[in-house]
């Protein structure tokens, strides 16, 4: 009877077989992939996060960076990985907003080719200077009174070619009439090496990496690109109002992003596990005070997908503005 009764319980079609339990998620550490070289700012926002995720989940959150390709590979690499909730990225406007209008060619679809879970928040950039090398620039005043008496004499670093760092050097040296020339470098270690050498006279920097500099005294900070002042830095001013630029304003987002096909349940608990981590105090005293940024307005995964498609549009005509294109 029982050699009877395994027979037949193997001839049962697959649809009327027992369904083995699935297994619970998370069950293994989790990866945060990001696209930029230790010391950036998305590498300290994703270890920063990483501490009380893993707490959130019951399984270790570990933060990979794959840096190149202007965060292209590691995008690339969640594009095509398995959706099952054990790979996201810490993506940026840059990534998935400007990449697209500034490369001729990605090997895979920026909107499309994600699930999003949450915006992580609004990242200013802060205009830099050199004191010890360029002591003279005491002021945005005192820059650009530089700048237009030695047109094209000046340069700044960016953290690459088309990244951020550059378009909001860009936006401003169309903004105020000047000429500036661009000296990219290999992520925001290099940028930021080059500005601390006197290789360069400037560095539109994100607020994040900066904001430790400026306190040392090894960077003086002319502005903010905000139309606000920026909590974290003290007695700066706004660059409309430095420079007499009304209305000036160029910033960038960080977000999660995950494997396209993520099933609902698995975004539904991240999303939930991180803003509960963003609406603590603690959390959000450290992103205002200590990295200078604005906390997301709307977590939602809709939310956030609005604002990426959005930005698509609006980086692609700054991009297209300032000629910078990648093959």
């Amino acid at each position: 009877m029982l050699r009877w009764m395994f027979a037949a319980l193997l001839a049962l079609p697959p649809t009327l077989a027992p369904a083995r339990a699935e297994e619970p998620w998370p069950s293994r550490p989790i990866t945060i992939l990001g696209g930029f070289p230790n010391g950036a700012g998305t590498d300290i926002y994703a270890r920063k996060l990483a501490e009380p995720l893993s707490r959130a989940l019951g399984q270790p959150v570990v933060v990979d960076n794959r840096s190149g390709a202007g965060g292209n590979i590691a995008s690339d690499a969640v594009a095509k990985a398995k959706p099952d909730g054990y790979l996201f990225l810490l993506g940026t406007a840059g990534t998935h907003a400007i990449n697209p209008g500034l490369y001729r060619s990605l090997p895979f679809d920026a909107l499309r080719d994600v699930t999003h879970v949450t915006l992580l928040g609004d990242v200013p950039n802060v205009l830099l200077v050199n004191p010890e090398k360029r002591p003279q620039y005491r002021s945005c005043s005192d820059l650009l009174a530089a700048a237009r008496a030695r047109p094209g004499t000046l340069n700044y670093s960016s953290t690459g070619n088309g990244a951020s760092t550059h378009l909001a050097a860009a936006q401003f040296a169309a903004a105020t009439g000047i000429e500036l020339i661009h000296v990219p470098y290999r992520g925001q270690p290099g940028a930021m090496s080059a500005l601390l050498a006197g290789d360069v006279d400037l560095f539109f920097n994100q607020t994040g990496p900066s904001i430790g500099p400026v306190r040392q005294g090894q960077v003086r900070a002319l502005g903010t690109s905000t139309l606000a002042p920026v909590q974290a830095l003290q007695g700066v001013p706004t660059i409309a109002a430095a420079c007499n630029l009304p209305g000036f304003e160029t910033s960038t987002w960080y977000g999660l992003f995950a494997p396209p096909g993520l099933p609902s349940a698995i975004q539904a608990r991240m999303n939930a596990e991180i803003g509960r981590i963003l609406s603590t105090p603690k959390f959000r005293q450290w992103l205002v005070e200590a990295q200078g940024i604005t906390p997301p307005a709307d977590l939602t995964p809709e939310g956030f997908r609005r604002i990426h498609e959005r930005d698509i549009g609006r980086w692609g005509e700054i991009v297209r503005q300032s000629g910078a294109s990648v093959d």
